[in-house]
C-alpha cells in the first residue's frame, strides 16, 4: 500500500509493513553474515516485520525513534536516531552489538551511486536520511558494515517508502539491497482534494481524535467497563430471570409429537384437556420454521411454522402447533417483542379451519383429533416482554463508543469486541433456553477465548492497528459485519440453505441458486485476497498450510459411517488466518467472521465437525422400506357399509417385525395384523391413513397418506415417504 501524496522524508511518522514480494530476496543472506542464526533466519523470514516510527525534534535537533516488532518470537527492538552523526553503541536483539550513527544528507554528498539513485523529487529536495550501522566486532565477534539511505521512491507507480542497503561483509562480501514497506490505508474521512482548482481539506477524522483525546484514558475505559458489567447483569435479570422458569416454553415446543412418538392412541401426550398452562415465548418465534416436511393429513408443511387451525370463532389449534407461533397469530404475544399467555387444552376437536392474521398462516385439517388447545385472553405472569432489541441497541451503541470515543489499544478493543458479541447471544438473541443456560454459556465461553487468541495472533493484530488513525472508518468496516454476524439467525438463517449438505441443497426452492451465488461471491473475493497475499510475499507460506488443511479435511470427509459437516463456527477458523494483511476489506472480513464465530459458539456450543447420518437427519425420513396397502381406489367397495368396511396392506418383509399404523396422524394400530377394521371411526368425515413397518416397537418411514373421503372414495396414497 502507497503512502500519502503528503507524507514525505521531513517526516515519516507511522506504522509500516515490509513488503517481502518487493523487497530483495538477499535479505536472508545478509542476515547470514550478521551472524544471525538459522532458526532465526527462518522464522524471520516467515514473520511479519513492522516498523512504528515517530518523526520529532527535540531541541532543534531531528529524532526518530522506531519500534521493530517481528512475529513469530522473535523480540522486537527499539532504537532512537539523532541525526547529528554522532556515533551511538548499542544492543540490538537481532544483530547484537553494534556502532550507528545517522544524518539528513542530499543524495549529491554520497559517493556510493546505489544510495543515491531511484528517490522522488521531493526526497532529492529535502535530502535523504542516512543509516550507518556496523558491528562491535569486540563485543559481537562479528564485522560487517550496513549503510543505508531512507526516502520515499516511485515502484509500479505508487509512491513507498524505501531503504537501500549497501552491506559489506566479513570477507568483504558486496550486496546491495533494497527494502520496501506497506503504508496502512489513510482514513477516507480525512479529506484532502483538488476540486476546480480549489484545495479543500476536511479532517474529519484527525479532527475527532483530537476533541475526544481526552474520553481514552484507560481509568475511564476501566470504570465505564464495570459499569457495563453491571448494567448488563440487571439486564439479563430483566429479560430472563423475573419470569418463572418453568413458564418458558422454546419457539418450537408443542403438545403433540411428529408420526406416532406420542404412542397409541397418543397416550404418551395426555392430559388431553381440562388443563391450563402460563406460558412465556422469546421473540422472533414467527421466524422459526420446520427444516422438513411435516405430513398434516393429505398435505405437507415445510420451512414455516407449523400452525394448524386457528380459523373458527375461538380459535382453536392442533395439538401439534408450534404454541409461540400460534400465539402469535391469535395476537396473544408479540412476534418481536414475545410475551405472555395462558394457554388452556380443550380435548379432541373436529375441523381445525385455515387462517391468516399477523403475517402467519396455518393450515386447516377437515377430521378429528385428540389434542386442542385455545388461549385465554389474560394471565398471571409479568415481565413478559423480550428486550432482545433494547439489549442489540444498547450493544451496538457500546460497541460504537468503543471505536469512536474510548478508543483503546487495539487488544483491548479485540477483547471487547469478543465478549460483547459473545453474551449478547448468550443472553439475548439466541440463547441455549429459555431461560438462558449459564452454566452451559461459561463452559463454551473458555474455549472461545482460547480460538479469539489465536484470532488474534493470526491476523487481528495486523490489521485493527492500521485503523487506528481512523476511528469512524473502523468503525464502519468492523461493526458493519460484526453484527451482521452476531445476529445470523436474522441475516443469513433467511437464505434458502440452512446446511451445506446433499440433502438440505435440494429440498427447498432457492437453495442451489443461493449456493452458486454465495460461490462466486466467495471465489471473487477469494482472488482479490489471493492477489494482496500474493504482493506481500506470503502466498506460498499460506497456500502450503491451506493445501494441507484441505487434504485433512479430504480424508476426515473419506471416514466411514461419518459425514463432514461445515458448522458456520467452523467457516471463520478456515478464513480468518488469510484476513491478516493490513486492508479494508480485511477488516470487513474479519469483524463479518468474528460475528460468525460468536454467534456460532454461544448458540450452539462446538458440534463436532463429524456427525453420523442420525444427527445430520433430525426428523427427516430415514430411507427405510415402506409397506404397501392392498386396498386401493380399484378394490375398495362402496357398497359395504362403513361400518362393516376393513382395510389391508400387504405381509411383512425380511428385517421387520411388524406394523404401525396412523388414523388422522394419530397411532391407533401397532402389531402384526394385515387389517384394520373402520368400524370405530366416522363415516361422516376424512380419514387418513399411513403406514410403517416396526422393529421392536421402533418405526421406519410412514408412507404418504392414504385418504377416504366422506363420500366413499378412496385415494391412493402418493409413492415416497411421509
Amino acid at each position: 500500500m502507497a503512502v500519502p501524496a503528503d507524507l514525505t522524508i521531513l517526516d515519516i511518522s507511522g506504522k509500516y509493513v515490509m513488503n517481502k514480494s518487493l523487497t530483495d530476496p538477499r535479505t536472508d543472506t545478509i542476515l547470514a553474515l550478521q551472524g544471525v542464526g538459522w532458526l532465526k533466519r527462518k522464522a524471520i523470514s516467515y514473520g511479519t516485520v513492522t516498523l512504528s516510527v515517530k518523526h520529532y525534534k527535540e531541541d532543534d535537533v531531528e529524532c526518530i525513534d522506531i519500534d521493530q516488532t517481528i512475529t513469530g518470537g522473535i523480540p522486537g527492538t527499539s532504537e532512537t536516531r539523532r541525526l547529528i552523526w554522532t556515533e551511538r553503541e548499542l544492543e540490538d536483539g537481532v544483530f547484537g552489538f553494534v556502532i550507528g550513527k545517522s544524518r539528513r544528507i542530499k543524495v549529491d554528498e554520497l559517493d556510493i551511486e546505489f544510495l543515491k539513485e531511484g528517490w522522488t523529487a521531493d526526497t532529492l529536495e529535502h535530502g535523504v536520511v542516512q543509516s550507518y550501522v556496523e558491528s562491535d566486532t569486540p563485543k559481537s565477534g562479528t564485522t560487517w558494515i550496513a549503510n543505508q539511505t531512507w526516502g520515499m521512491e516511485e515502484i509500479d507507480g505508487e509512491r513507498r517508502y524505501v531503504r537501500h542497503v549497501k552491506f559489506t561483509g566479513p570477507q568483504n562480501e558486496d550486496i546491495e539491497a533494497r527494502l520496501v514497506y506497506d503504508y496502512p490505508p489513510s482514513p477516507l474521512l480525512d479529506i484532502d482534494a483538488h476540486v476546480a482548482g480549489k484545495h479543500i481539506v476536511v479532517p474529519i477524522e484527525s479532527t475527532l481524535i483530537k476533541s475526544t483525546r481526552h474520553l481514552t484514558s484507560p481509568w475511564l475505559l476501566l470504570f465505564l467497563g464495570a459499569v457495563y458489567i453491571i448494567g448488563l447483569a440487571f439486564f439479563s435479570r430483566s429479560q430472563s430471570f423475573l419470569t418463572p422458569p418453568s413458564s418458558f416454553i422454546g419457539c418450537t415446543s408443542t403438545y403433540w409429537l411428529a408420526n406416532n412418538q406420542c404412542g397409541q392412541d397418543g397416550s404418551g401426550c395426555g392430559p388431553f384437556d381440562d388443563s391450563a398452562f402460563d406460558f412465556r415465548c422469546p421473540a422472533q418465534c414467527g421466524n422459526v420454521i420446520l427444516q422438513n416436511p411435516r405430513t398434516v393429513g393429505n398435505e405437507q408443511i415445510a420451512f414455516k411454522p407449523l400452525v394448524v387451525g386457528g380459523g373458527d370463532a375461538n380459535r382453536t389449534y392442533r395439538g401439534d402447533s408450534f404454541i409461540c407461533a400460534a400465539a402469535i397469530q391469535a395476537g396473544v404475544i408479540s412476534g418481536s417483542k414475545g410475551g405472555c399467555g395462558t394457554l388452556q387444552l380443550a380435548g379432541n376437536f373436529t375441523d381445525f379451519l385455515p387462517f391468516t392474521s399477523h403475517g402467519l398462516t396455518s393450515i386447516g385439517f377437515p377430521t378429528v383429533f385428540p389434542i386442542s388447545f385455545r388461549f385465554s385472553s389474560s394471565t398471571s405472569l409479568s415481565h413478559c416482554t423480550d428486550l432482545r432489541d433494547a439489549a442489540l441497541a444498547f450493544n451496538i451503541l457500546v460497541t460504537c463508543a468503543l471505536f469512536i470515543l474510548l478508543r483503546p489499544k487495539p487488544i483491548v478493543l479485540y477483547w471487547c469486541l469478543v465478549c460483547i458479541g459473545f453474551w449478547h447471544v448468550a443472553l439475548f438473541s439466541q440463547p441455549q433456553g429459555p431461560p438462558p443456560k449459564l452454566d452451559v454459556a461459561f463452559g463454551s465461553f473458555l474455549p472461545v477465548l482460547f480460538i479469539a487468541y489465536a484470532f488474534w495472533r493470526l491476523a487481528f493484530r495486523f490489521v485493527m492497528p492500521a485503523f487506528s488513525r481512523a476511528p469512524l472508518e473502523s468503525c464502519v468496516l468492523y461493526l458493519g459485519g460484526f453484527w451482521v454476524g452476531i445476529l445470523n439467525n436474522l441475516t443469513f438463517d433467511k437464505l434458502p440453505l440452512s446446511r451445506l449438505t446433499g440433502s438440505d441443497v435440494t429440498k427447498r426452492n432457492g437453495a442451489i441458486t443461493t449456493l452458486v451465488v454465495i460461490l462466486v461471491i466467495i471465489v471473487v473475493l477469494a482472488i482479490n485476497q489471493v492477489r494482496v497475499v500474493r504482493k506481500t510475499g506470503w502466498l506460498p507460506h499460506y497456500l502450503g498450510w491451506y493445501i494441507l488443511g484441505g487434504l485433512v479435511t479430504l480424508v476426515l470427509a473419506f471416514l466411514p459411517g461419518l459425514s463432514l459437516r461445515l458448522h458456520h463456527y467452523i467457516i471463520p477458523m478456515i478464513i480468518i488466518p488469510g484476513t491478516a494483511f493490513p486492508t479494508r476489506l480485511s477488516a470487513i472480513y474479519q469483524g463479518l467472521l468474528l460475528g460468525l464465530f460468536l454467534n456460532g459458539t454461544a448458540a450452539f456450543g462446538f458440534d463436532s465437525i463429524l456427525q453420523t447420518p442420525d444427527d445430520l437427519r433430525q426428523d427427516a425420513p430415514l430411507g427405510s422400506d415402506l409397506p404397501d396397502f392392498i386396498t386401493n381406489s380399484t378394490n375398495y367397495n362402496t357398497n359395504i357399509p362403513f361400518a362393516n368396511q376393513t382395510l389391508f396392506w400387504a405381509p411383512l418383509i425380511e428385517g421387520w417385525d411388524g406394523f404401525a399404523l396412523l388414523v388422522d396422524d394419530v397411532q391407533r394400530y401397532a402389531g402384526t395384523a394385515l387389517n384394520f377394521s373402520l368400524a370405530s371411526l366416522n363415516a361422516s368425515i376424512p380419514h387418513f391413513f399411513r403406514l410403517a413397518y416396526t422393529e421392536d416397537g421402533a418405526a421406519g418411514d410412514f408412507t404418504m397418506p392414504g385418504v377416504l373421503w366422506p363420500n366413499g372414495t378412496w385415494q391412493d396414497p402418493l409413492p415416497g415417504p411421509s
